[in-house]
Order: C-alpha cells, then sequence, then structure tokens
C-alpha cells in the first residue's frame, strides 16, 4: 500500500529529527536514509520519538508530550527498546528512555533483525554519513593501544589502560559485532569471531530481550583482550575516559576503518593518542608489521621497514607483532585528552555542527 501525504511527511519529519541528533543523518540523492526509517520504524514508532529528546526521560514525561496513557507509553516504549530502535537505562530503579541516533545508535542496536535488505542499506548509507562525521573535530569513536603496551608504557594515560578499565568494572558483556554480521550478510566473509563487543555497562535489559550476548567475568575480558591482540584486531572505543564499549575491529568490516582505509591519510579522521615509529638499527625488515597493520601504514624501505605517519592510527598492533622489537610507539603531538563522558562528547560535536 503506498504511503499517504502525511505519512510522508511524518517520516521526513524524522528523518529531520535525527540529523539534529549529535550523529546526524544527513539527506541523499537516492533517499537511502528514507528506506532506512520506513523499513525500522512503523508511523506508531516515528510518533513516539518525535516526543522523545536524547536525554534518558520517565515515561510519564513522553507520554504527556505524546497525549497518551503513561501505561499505554511503556508499552510502546519498551516494545521499541527490545527493538533496538530506541534506548533503555534505568535509574534510582525506575526505566529511562531516550531517542538514539542512527550511529552511534540504533544501528549497532539492529542485532536481531539485521537481514539482507538492511544490510544493503546500511552499505550504501554509511559512505554519507562518514562525509558527515569527517566535518567534525570531535569523534564518536577512538582508537586505544592494545593491551600490552598500555602494560609497559607508563606515560600512557589512565583512561588508555583499557585492561585497568575493565578491572574496575562489574557489568561485563560479551557480544556479536553488528559489522561483522552485516558483512557476512552481504556475502563478505570475515576470518575474525563474530562474538567481539566488549560491554562495560548496563546491558540486562538487552540480554533479557534476546540480544545476542552474555555476561562475562574480569578474567574472560582480559582474555578476550588478550585474543584480541593476538589476532590484530584495532580496539575501538566510544570517546570517552570512562569507556562504555570496547569492540574488537577489523578493517574488513568496521565502517570507520573501511572509510578512513581508502583514504590518503586515515590517522587525520580516527587515531589513538599515540604513534609507531620504526627503530632502524633493530629493524631486519621481516615484514611482520606490515602483514599485521590494517591501514596499510607500513611499507619496505631499502634497509629497513617504514612507517608513514599519515596513515599510522596508533592501534599498536604491529609494535606487539615485532619479533625485534625493533618499533617504537610514541605520543602524537597532537594527543588530546578524550571527553569525561558521552554526554560531554554528544554537546562537543552538537556545538561543532551548530546544534547547540
Amino acid at each position: 500500500m503506498a504511503a499517504t501525504k502525511a505519512e510522508d511527511e511524518l517520516y521526513i519529519r524524522l528523518r529531520e529529527f535525527m540529523d539534529a541528533l549529535p550523529g546526524g543523518f544527513p539527506s541523499t540523492d537516492s533517499g537511502v536514509e528514507m528506506k532506512i526509517l520506513h523499513k525500522l520504524f512503523s508511523p506508531e514508532d516515528a510518533e513516539m520519538v518525535l516526543c522523545m529528546t536524547r536525554h534518558p526521560e520517565p515515561a510519564a514525561a513522553i507520554a504527556e508530550r505524546r497525549g497518551m496513557p503513561e501505561a499505554e507509553a511503556v508499552e510502546l516504549l519498551d516494545s521499541m527498546a527490545a527493538r533496538g530502535l530506541i534506548g533503555r537505562s534505568t535509574e534510582e530503579g525506575q526505566p529511562r528512555y531516550q531517542a538514539e541516533q542512527f550511529a552511534v545508535g540504533f544501528y549497532e542496536l539492529q542485532m536481531k533483525t539485521m537481514d539482507r535488505e538492511f544490510a544493503e542499506l546500511a552499505e550504501e548509507y554509511f559512505p554519507h554519513l562518514g562525509l558527515s562525521w569527517a566535518r567534525n573535530k570531535t569523534g564518536q569513536l577512538r582508537i586505544v593501544p592494545v593491551a600490552s603496551m598500555v602494560d609497559v608504557s607508563h606515560d600512557v594515560a589512565t583512561y588508555d589502560r583499557v585492561r585497568d578499565l575493565v578491572k574496575t568494572k562489574e557489568n561485563l558483556g560479551l557480544f556479536e559485532c553488528i559489522c561483522s554480521k552485516q558483512q557476512r550478510i552481504l556475502g563478505n566473509e570475515c576470518r575474525y569471531p563474530l562474538e567481539k563487543c566488549l560491554v562495560l555497562m548496563e546491558m540486562d535489559f538487552y540480554l533479557e530481550n534476546g540480544f545476542p550476548g552474555r555476561k562475562i567475568d574480569v578474567e574472560e575480558a582480559l582474555e578476550f583482550l588478550d585474543k584480541s591482540e593476538e589476532l590484530g584486531l584495532v580496539l575501538t572505543t566510544d570517546n570517552v575516559q570512562d569507556i562504555r564499549v570496547v569492540c574488537s575491529c577489523c578493517s574488513c568490516c568496521c565502517p570507520q576503518l573501511r572509510l578512513i582505509k581508502v583514504l590518503p591519510k586515515p590517522g587525520k579522521y580516527m587515531h589513538s593518542n599515540y604513534r609507531a615509529r620504526i627503530d632502524a638499527e633493530k629493524c631486519d625488515a621481516c615484514g611482520e608489521c606490515a602483514d599485521r597493520c590494517p591501514m596499510d601504514a607500513v611499507t619496505e624501505g631499502e634497509e629497513f621497514m617504514e612507517i608513514n605517519p599519515d596513515r599510522c592510527i596508533g592501534c599498536g598492533v604491529c609494535v606487539s607483532a615485532c619479533p625485534r622489537e625493533a618499533i617504537l610507539f610514541e605520543q602524537r603531538e597532537d594527543a588530546v585528552i578524550p571527553p569525561k563522558d558521552w554526554d560531554e562528547t554528544m554537546e562537543r560535536i552538537e556545538a561543532e555542527r551548530g546544534l547547540a
């Protein structure tokens, strides 16, 4: 059945609402972003989202704006959260609901519903979104060095010591990677595990509603980090000091890594606060580092391997792989302190986009 004019206008308002969130949701000539909204959100869902904000709120406040009984609003809000369309958290024992942007947001919450159609739509849309993100000074994500590097580098800041952060957490979980699942559905096989997203925050609601994950303890979380380093995966986190999620990313599946890898200067758009450099006196040009580098930043020189600083994202996977310990890990001259928490990250991006 063809959409009515009122429905078309509703989804246009939803797209505009999503674009006004920090992560953005820019329009395209093909209209692929509208197809995504139509696929995931019913008209009833869309109307509810338009009555929400990106900040967690009790159902009563949202119900009042929507003009419906609170019990009815709770039923719909819980259904939407269970489908990964909005966020749901708990504060003082009471549920709170918030609107989610596309990414990082409801895209990552589509583990249960990801199918061929959505995989193709997301694949088409991510390059458009990536161009939008490239204009921001503050990124939603950042890279932290692999575990062995932060254990031996005493000058590495606390917020980059991912193992130390994990040891302070009580709520830990391991979830499947939405990006890898999407690529598998598209027929692009990945040799890395599907279960590679470490969550360091409240997740009971999502586990209770069938999201593909499980609770783990600190020991298993540390083993996961060790395995990620062994496989040469890039540790990507939310751009905050008190990290909530650590994803072990590969450049064959991760949209961000795939997008920046084709650029001449990947290190400009996504990086850690560190950079690798070859010690020419120790290097025997074995090439192990080049094989491991996810950004093709390492090449063979006349006598030793060379690292292009513009391509280096400071993930450290080359350092841990070098049998001669010939790679130095140094702090970048443009190192920055990440925002304290997710709200501050969002506020910075809002200001940079002129939304605040």
